[in-house]
């Protein structure tokens, strides 16, 4: 298994995340809405590089395949996402972790990133399933998880701590492998990725 591919279609690059992306990444991690409702602490360069290299450590352990996500209509860094908790034993995996420069929300760039992830998981991966999950209170991030044809599937009360202290409830999605031809049709069909 490939735990550092390269993803790509016309609109959205993922190459593998690594610690050489940190001075670009970090002008927009720095932008304080990106976390006021995340598990992660985000206030110095530090914070990001310790993220990162949680990540890498995740990577190298196979649980995690971190991405960097490049723009290609303005050939830019844009953010960071990865597939997490991959357990190969059970065909599964979370697409998650994802933060975008705020100007790129509504733009069309996350769509063609998830189109990309949900592919390579179920066509080339071969995986049964692919978990969301978001902040209960996270409406922005429940509505885009719905428009891509997931399912909700529940909510897991005081499921984590954020940051800041605040108990959360998570909302979880999925997609199954056999809901995938359909969603890639109705859902992503009308892109041009």
């Amino acid at each position: 298994m490939n735990f550092q591919p390269v993803l790509e279609n016309k609109r959205v690059l993922l190459q593998p995340l690594q610690l050489e992306h940190l001075d670009e990444l970090w002008p927009i991690a720095a932008d304080a809405s990106l976390w006021a409702i995340q598990l992660y602490q985000m206030e110095t360069k530090q914070d990001l590089e310790k993220y990162i290299q949680r990540a890498l450590r995740e990577r190298a352990a196979e649980e995690s395949i971190p991405f960097v996500i490049i723009d290609k209509k303005d050939n830019r860094i844009a953010g960071s996402t990865r597939y997490m908790g991959v357990s190969l034993p059970n065909k599964r995996t979370e697409i998650g972790a994802t933060w975008l420069a705020p100007a790129l929300h509504g733009s069309g760039l996350n769509k063609a990133m998830k189109y990309a992830m949900l592919q390579y998981a179920f066509e080339v991966m071969d995986l049964n399933r692919v978990e969301f999950k978001t902040d209960e209170l996270n409406t922005q991030s429940r509505n885009a998880i719905l428009s891509l044809g997931c399912t909700q599937e529940g909510i897991f009360r005081r499921h984590m701590i954020t940051s800041t202290g605040r108990v959360r409830n998570t909302v979880y999605f999925s997609m199954l492998k056999e809901e995938w031809p359909e969603a890639k049709q109705r859902v992503f069909g009308k892109y041009d990725f």
